[in-house]
This record gives structure tokens, C-alpha cells and sequence, in this order.
């Protein structure tokens, strides 16, 4: 077969258009829309602020309503104390060392991407401890790349406890430099870098979101999934629902739809595309994460809406025309049904890959109760039906809203 030969002058326009298109092509690219897909397996790797969101689940629940009904896996490799070299996930059995059990572990979940939380341990090596934190983020980040995972690179969080201004300022500085120096090898290996360490800052200083100043409590979870899902580009999940009632009936513009706008009693739904995050007990439900729904041209008096007849809310008919964040309801109990479904999940992975007995099941000791291995395995079974009950409520339902006026 004949070559084709491209003339010179035709390979230098074609070579100087692939030089001036690359840049545009690797900003597209950076931008391309965060996404899970069917058959991702998503990672938590790091010390206690993941280990400890197991009592909680708001990252997980706020990935999974962000792509509903996906088959998603999340593994919850977190481990207080740890860094990037897995120096607390020693046992009494060695080998193998700690660091093979990070190896290990990590392998064995077969992650498609992995969230990363390192360096709060760390930084109390201060500056002289960079070098070696920064070997042994990258030697991690050689594993990940071997794996075929992407990794996401998240900072550490302040501390605010009760001490001495100028040591929790030291301390915070410190924490400051671990996290640009994450933020660097970010740059350097072209990983995506989040940074918490401000926004938890900034929302401590108005808020209780931290135990004992150093570890997130539930409304800190609520919040850092929040940072979260705004960094990976997600929008925010308040949106607003309006109505306008007039002698002619009721009108409404999409996502809602009317279908019927009698007089004092207005049938409605709602297209939702994502069930919202249930709001801490201790928390006030904001616009901004929730829904608002606002109806003018009410006569005057007392109104209720439901949905599904159960009663979410009563509020006169200035109220609804000033517009109200509804923050309970069936949609909510669905939501939370699945938190609390995700936790359970977490709690059986838990048992399995920790337990505490590990010495005599799987280490040293294993000819004395090595027969229970194979119950740590049964534990799949559970995990699995419950990620499957977890993709199937996470779906948003078409519900049928109630507005009545109270006599």
C-alpha cells in the first residue's frame, strides 16, 4: 500500500494547530463534570476523619443521591491515628507490617477512586517531617496509579480545642503547611486537591462542628459534605418551588406541576432530581440545601401541605407567600431510611476487615479460631443486599402533594 505524504508546509499548520488546541483540550478535560457511574468503587482513605464519619454517613449518602439507583460501592478504609504509611494498622502478627496491611487492604477493595485524607498525623513532625510525608504520599499515589483508581487529595482539618492561643495557632500552622504541601504534589501529578482546612475554619467559628476541638461531629459531617460536593462541581440542592394562586385557579412553573388548583385545595407535584441530606438535629434547615416552596395569592388564613397524607407543615397564608423551607416530610424519611441503611452497611464491612479478634482469626493465633474466617466472609451477603437496597431508595418518587386551607 502507497503512503500518502502529507506536504510540508500542510504537517507544520497541522503540528502548530495541535500545539495551540492542547491547552483547550486539557482545560476541557479538567473541567469534565464529576460523575459515578454503574460499577465504581469508591474509597475513604485516611486517619479519624473517616474512620469516624462510619457513625454518620453523610459523604457517602450525599454521593449516593447525587446519582441515584447507580451500582455504586463505597469501602470505608479510614483508621484513627494513621498515615501514609499505615504505621497504625500494626497487629500482633508480622509480617505482615502495617504498611502491607495498607497495601493490602487497599488492593483488595479495587477502587476506581479514592478519596485520600492524610497529613493531620503528620504535622506533628512540623517542617522536619515534610520529606518523609511527602515520600510516602507519592509512593501511595505510585500504588493508586498502578490500581487504575483516580485520586482525590483532601487537606487536613484545623484544630480549635482549648489551649493556649499561640499552641493551637502552632498547631494550625502546621497543618496549614501539610496542606499545601498535599497541595503541591496535587499539582505535580495532576490529582484533583480539596481544600477543607479553611471552610471548616471559617464554619467553626460560627458553629459547634467540632468534638472536643479536634474531631467532626455530625453537623461537621452534614457541612463537609457539603464542601465536598460544591468542589467536585455539584450544584446546590436548594432549589425553589413557586406557586400563584388567582380567581382563574392555581399556576406553577416546572419542577412543579399542578394538578388541580381549587379553591383551598391544591393538588401538585414535584419533578425532584435528588432526595436532599436530612438536616442534623442541632441544625436549623436552610434554603440553600433544602427546598423552599412559596404560594401567593392565598386567601387569608391557615394552610397545610402533605404529601402521601402524612402532614408536613402548617403555616398561615402570609408565611407561604414569604416562602418556607420544607425539611420533613416523606422525602426525608426516605432519605433518612437510607442514611441509616448505609450505616449498617458500614458497620458490617467494619466487623469484617477489623475484627476484634483478629489475632485468633487471621493472625498468629488463627489454629484456635481460624474456623471463624469463613464467618467474616458471610458478612458479603449482608453488605450486599443492603448496597442493593441503598441504590433502590435512593431514587427520588413521584409524590402528590396536598396544599388544604384549615377551617
Amino acid at each position: 500500500m502507497r503512503k500518502l505524504k502529507v506536504p510540508a508546509t500542510v504537517g507544520s499548520i497541522l503540528f502548530l494547530f495541535s500545539i495551540l488546541c492542547s491547552p483547550l483540550l486539557a482545560h476541557s478535560q479538567k473541567l469534565s463534570p464529576f460523575e459515578l457511574k454503574n460499577g465504581d468503587k469508591v474509597v475513604f482513605l485516611g486517619n479519624s476523619i473517616f474512620e469516624n464519619e462510619y457513625q454518620f454517613g453523610y459523604l457517602e449518602l450525599a454521593l449516593t443521591t447525587r446519582f441515584p439507583g447507580r451500582n455504586v460501592t463505597f469501602r470505608n478504609l479510614g483508621w484513627t491515628g494513621d498515615n501514609v504509611w499505615g504505621q497504625a494498622r500494626s497487629t500482633y502478627t508480622n509480617p505482615p507490617t502495617p504498611y502491607q496491611h495498607l497495601m493490602n487492604q487497599l488492593t483488595s477493595a479495587k477502587p476506581t477512586l479514592i478519596f485520600i485524607a492524610y497529613g493531620g498525623v503528620e504535622a506533628q513532625d512540623g517542617e522536619a517531617g515534610l520529606p518523609r510525608f511527602r515520600e510516602g504520599y507519592n509512593k501511595l499515589l505510585d500504588k493508586i496509579d498502578e490500581l487504575g483508581a483516580k485520586a482525590i487529595l483532601l487537606s487536613p482539618i484545623p484544630v480549635m480545642y482549648n489551649d493556649t492561643a499561640a499552641h493551637v495557632v502552632k498547631r494550625n500552622a502546621e497543618l496549614e503547611r501539610y496542606a499545601g504541601e498535599i497541595s503541591k504534589i496535587a499539582t505535580a501529578r495532576n490529582k484533583q486537591f480539596i481544600d477543607i482546612f479553611k471552610p471548616i475554619q471559617e464554619k467553626a467559628k460560627t458553629t459547634e462542628i467540632l468534638e472536643n476541638g479536634v474531631h467532626l461531629n455530625e453537623s461537621g459531617y452534614y457541612y463537609l459534605a457539603q464542601v465536598l460536593e460544591k468542589s467536585l462541581g455539584q450544584p446546590s440542592r436548594g432549589t425553589q418551588a413557586s406557586i400563584t394562586v388567582s380567581k382563574n385557579g392555581a399556576e406553577a412553573a416546572a419542577p412543579l406541576k399542578i394538578l388541580s388548583g381549587k379553591d383551598g385545595d391544591i393538588q401538585f407535584t414535584i419533578d425532584e432530581k435528588t432526595l436532599n441530606l436530612p438536616v442534623p438535629t442541632q441544625e436549623k434547615a436552610t434554603a440553600e440545601q433544602n427546598r423552599t416552596v412559596k404560594i401567593a395569592g392565598l386567601k387569608k388564613g391557615f394552610y397545610s401541605l402533605s404529601a402521601d397524607n402524612q402532614e408536613i407543615i402548617t403555616a398561615s397564608a402570609k408565611e407561604w407567600a414569604e416562602g418556607l423551607v420544607i425539611s420533613q416530610g416523606p422525602d426525608y424519611y426516605q432519605v433518612k431510611q437510607v442514611q441509616e441503611m448505609i450505616q449498617r452497611k458500614n458497620d458490617q464491612f467494619f466487623f469484617q476487615y477489623r475484627p476484634l479478634n483478629r489475632t485468633y482469626i487471621l493472625g498468629f493465633r488463627a489454629y484456635e479460631q481460624g474456623r471463624h474466617a469463613k464467618g467474616l466472609e458471610d458478612h458479603n451477603i449482608i453488605i450486599t443486599w443492603l448496597e442493593g437496597q441503598i441504590a433502590l431508595h435512593s431514587q427520588p418518587k413521584q409524590r402528590v402533594y396536598q396544599l388544604k386551607m384549615l377551617k
